[in-house]
Formats: C-alpha cells, sequence, structure tokens
C-alpha cells in the first residue's frame, strides 16, 4: 500500500504546496516576472479560487488565479503527470478567464488579456526546450498576429537549451524538480530561496497542516465518487447495449428508435427497457410497451 504523504513530505511540485506557496502574493509575482522577463508592479491572487482557503469548496482547484495592475489575466497550474489534450486544457482556461471578465460587465473591447503557465515536471512536446510559448500567428505570413490577447506558456523541467532561456528559469525549474532533500539546497537564487522560506514557513504551520489533511480528504472523496459513477456509467452503457442486441434479433432498429432510447440515461429506465426487448415479439410491440412503461413514469 502506497504510504499517503505528509505535509512535511511535499515539496513545490506537490500541488497543495505549489498553490500554498503561489497563494502569497510576493511569490506569485516574482514567479511571473521570471518567466514574463518584465517586471510588475501589483499581482493580486484570487485566493477566494483556492481550495487552500477554503477547504469546503466542492471540487478541488489545484491551480492559481492572478491579476495584475494592467488588469491581465493569469492562470498557474503545476502539472506532475503527462496528461492528453494540454491545448486544450489551455483554451478551457483562456475561456473561462474571459468568462468571468464578460460576467463582470466587460465588453469585447475592454477584455484583458490572459495568461496561461504550466509548470510541468516532463517535456510534453519532446522538443528538450525549458520554455515553449504559442500565441495566435498566422499560417500564411507568420509575422501577421491575432493580436487576440491570449498566451499560453508551457514550462519542462526537462530542457536542455541552457544557453537560450534566462539562467533564474533553469535554476527554479531544477528547484521544481529536485526531490525532497535536493530541494533544501542552496540553488544560489534569490526567488527560489524566497519559495524555500515560504515553504519553511508552511510546513511548521498547525493551520496549514489541518489544511492539508482536508484538502486530502477532499481528494479522496472526490477520487471515490469518480469510480462510483464510472462504474455507474459503465453499466448504463452495457445495459443499453443489451437492449439494442436484443431488438437486431428482431429486426432493423430504426434510427429514431435508437435515438429514443440513446436519450435515456438512468439504469432503472434501461433495466426496464431490457425486461420488454427480451419478452418483446417485434419491435412493433416493444416500441409499444416503452411507450406505455415512459408515460406511466410521467403521471
Amino acid at each position: 500500500m502506497k504510504k499517503r504523504k505528509t505535509l512535511q513530505d511535499l515539496t513545490i511540485k506537490d500541488n497543495f504546496l505549489f498553490g500554498a506557496v503561489m497563494s502569497v502574493e510576493e511569490n506569485c509575482k516574482g514567479f511571473l516576472e521570471m518567466v514574463l522577463g518584465f517586471s510588475i508592479a501589483q499581482v493580486v491572487v484570487s485566493k477566494e479560487k483556492s481550495i487552500v482557503y477554503h477547504p469546503e469548496y466542492k471540487g478541488v482547484r489545484l491551480d492559481i488565479y492572478a491579476e495584475d495592475e494592467n488588469h491581465t489575466h493569469y492562470n498557474v497550474e503545476m502539472q506532475v503527470k503527462k496528461k492528453s489534450a494540454l491545448g486544450k486544457r489551455s483554451r478551457y482556461y483562456h475561456s473561462q478567464m474571459v468568462m468571468e471578465a464578460l460576467a463582470s460587465g466587460e465588453v469585447y473591447e475592454t477584455l484583458p488579456d490572459t495568461v496561461v503557465i504550466f509548470v510541468c515536471d516532463f517535456d510534453p512536446f519532446g522538443e528538450r526546450l525549458y520554455c515553449y510559448t504559442f500565441g495566435n500567428e498566422c499560417k500564411e505570413n507568420k509575422n501577421v498576429k491575432l493580436d487576440d490577447g491570449s498566451c499560453t506558456i508551457v514550462l519542462s523541467t526537462k530542457g536542455e537549451n541552457e544557453e537560450k532561456v534566462p539562467q533564474e528559469l533553469v535554476r527554479f525549474l531544477k528547484f521544481v524538480t529536485a526531490d525532497l532533500g535536493e530541494s533544501e539546497m542552496d540553488f544560489q537564487d534569490e526567488l527560489v530561496k524566497q519559495f524555500q522560506e515560504t515553504i519553511h514557513s508552511i510546513k511548521i504551520d498547525r493551520e496549514m497542516g489541518e489544511r492539508y489533511m482536508i484538502f486530502e480528504e477532499m481528494l479522496r472523496e472526490e477520487k471515490q465518487e469518480g469510480r462510483l459513477e464510472g462504474r455507474i456509467e459503465g453499466r448504463i452503457e452495457a445495459t443499453r447495449e443489451a437492449i439494442l442486441e436484443l431488438l437486431e434479433d428482431l429486426g432493423e432498429i430504426s434510427e429514431k428508435l435508437q435515438d429514443r432510447i440513446a436519450g435515456l440515461e438512468t439504469l432503472e429506465d434501461l433495466k426496464a427497457l431490457h425486461k420488454l426487448a427480451a419478452r418483446a415479439a417485434s419491435l412493433q410491440a416493444f416500441e409499444e410497451d416503452m411507450e406505455r412503461y415512459l408515460q406511466s413514469k410521467e403521471k
């Protein structure tokens, strides 16, 4: 059985600790300045969206939302395990920030610029770069930019092009990929030292220890719920397929009937239809029995 991590076992690449450290606005500001390469006067982190600050939030959030003095919105997420559709995840985060701005009364002309940053402890594109920056440009002429205000930056701890990126970025990414013992070494870097000091403060804070316990419990509950939902979905799909297999023995199933069965989403209804399909003498008889059953449910 895998040993459960304690707060003392965490490094910066563990989502809870990353969120707690980055929720300190000076840390978030320093991180953004390092990645973007320019100074930022002020950064405001939306702490109400972090599980670190609201442990009762239903649905565990593992990313950081921030805004600078120029109204640019940032989403930062740690990625330890390689996941598919990184680009589509980026598009989702951009759209969430834009929709939030529209909901608060912004018009299209004043929508904020949005920046999504993934910190990956792997190389998502296999090009051995420390930093991948993406924006919208014209395929026919790369000098023509769409200028939609969105930018996605993917950082990788597995880069090998040290000579082409700032050394502080390289040192930070080496800190990210370090194990527990290595992460406490002197990286000769001010931002890393700042992060190390914050981590030390978090690990001796009793309240943060309690929040981590709640965070872990919520993760376990979500995983259990996900497994249960997955099993139910599997049974629903299997029952739907079993109905169609029985009906195929009675003749060609119309597209309308297939759509009707596909539209039923509860296991209870599909089990009832499975029984009707098993004893039906014809497709017409099944459809009549199905309509009677569904009408009785509506009463």
